[in-house]
C-alpha cells in the first residue's frame, strides 16, 4: 500500500466509526454528538461537535470528510466549507479519491450480518 491508500484508508475508517457513531445517535432520537476527526493522522483522538444533519451534509459526497480546523492537508485535499469549529474537506488526488469512494460504507454491499 502506497503512502495516499495508506492515508485514505485512515479516513476512511474513521468514516466507518463515525457511521456508527450516527447511527447510535438515531436510534437514540438524539440530533447532536460528538464525531471523530476524519483526517488522516491515525493517532488523532479529537473529537468533533457535529449535529447530525450536519454530518449527512459532510457524507453527501463519498470523496469529503469531517476534520477540525488545522488538522486538513493541503497536498491531499482542498477545504469545501469552514464551520468555524469544523470544515469539510475534499479529496483532491485521484489515488485517494478512489480509495475513499471504494471504502465508502454507504457505497458496500452490506455484510451478511448486516442484512
Amino acid at each position: 500500500m502506497n503512502e495516499l491508500e495508506r492515508r485514505a484508508t485512515t479516513e476512511a475508517l474513521f468514516r466507518d466509526v463515525n457511521e456508527r457513531i450516527a447511527e447510535s445517535t438515531e436510534r437514540f432520537e438524539g440530533n447532536r454528538t460528538e464525531f471523530v476527526c476524519e483526517c488522516s493522522d491515525a493517532a488523532c483522538m479529537h473529537r468533533v461537535p457535529v449535529s447530525l444533519s450536519e454530518y449527512e451534509e459532510v457524507r453527501d459526497e463519498p470523496t469529503t470528510f469531517l476534520v477540525l480546523p488545522g488538522h486538513e492537508q493541503d497536498d491531499i485535499e482542498r477545504v469545501v466549507s469552514d464551520r468555524g469549529r469544523f470544515r469539510i474537506v475534499e479529496k483532491v488526488q485521484a489515488a485517494m479519491r478512489r480509495t475513499v469512494v471504494r471504502l465508502d460504507p454507504r457505497r458496500r454491499p452490506p455484510r451478511p450480518s448486516e442484512s
